[in-house]
C-alpha cells in the first residue's frame, strides 16, 4: 500500500527526564509535542528551540507524518515506512496518536529517508503540501 507523508517544519529534541519529574515549564503544550510517562522516564518530543542546554535529550531530528486516520483493525501500516527506512540504514523514532504515526529522522539522514520513502512508492509532501525535492 502507498502512503502519503508529510515533512513538518520543526526540528525536534527527544528529552528524557527522570521517572516522577514534573512536566517542565518549558514543555508548555504547543504543536507537535508529544509526552509519555513511564515508570522508567518522562520522555518529550518537543521543538528543540525551547530545549534548555542542561537538558538530557537527541536534537536534530525531523518528523514525517503520515496522513491518517487509520483504523485500528488496519495492520502493518507503520512497518510500511519502517522497513524501507531500516533498508537503507536510517534510524527512527516513532510517536503515535489516535489518528496516525509520526516517524522522526535526524536532519542528517533526512534526505536518504525521502529517497528511500519513494523508491517503495510513497509519497513524500512538504509542510505547504507540494512534493519535497530528493
Amino acid at each position: 500500500m502507498a502512503l502519503t507523508l508529510r515533512l513538518l517544519g520543526l526540528t525536534s529534541a527527544v528529552c528524557r527526564l527522570p521517572a516522577g519529574a514534573p512536566l517542565p515549564e518549558w514543555c508548555a503544550p504547543a504543536a507537535q509535542t508529544h509526552i509519555s510517562w513511564t515508570d522508567e522516564e518522562l520522555s518529550i518530543v518537543c521543538d528543540e528551540g525551547r530545549v534548555p542546554e542542561d537538558v538530557q535529550c537527541e536534537r536534530g531530528w525531523r518528523t514525517l507524518m503520515l496522513h491518517g486516520p487509520f483504523a485500528f483493525e488496519l495492520t502493518g501500516i507503520l512497518a510500511q515506512v519502517l522497513q524501507p527506512l531500516a533498508q537503507a540504514g536510517v534510524g527512527i523514532f516513532a510517536v503515535s496518536t489516535f489518528d496516525t504515526d509520526y516517524v522522526l529522522v535526524k536532519q542528517s539522514q533526512l534526505e536518504a529517508a525521502i529517497a528511500a520513502l519513494r523508491a517503495a512508492g510513497h509519497t513524500v509532501l512538504d509542510q505547504g503540501l507540494s512534493s519535497v525535492p530528493g
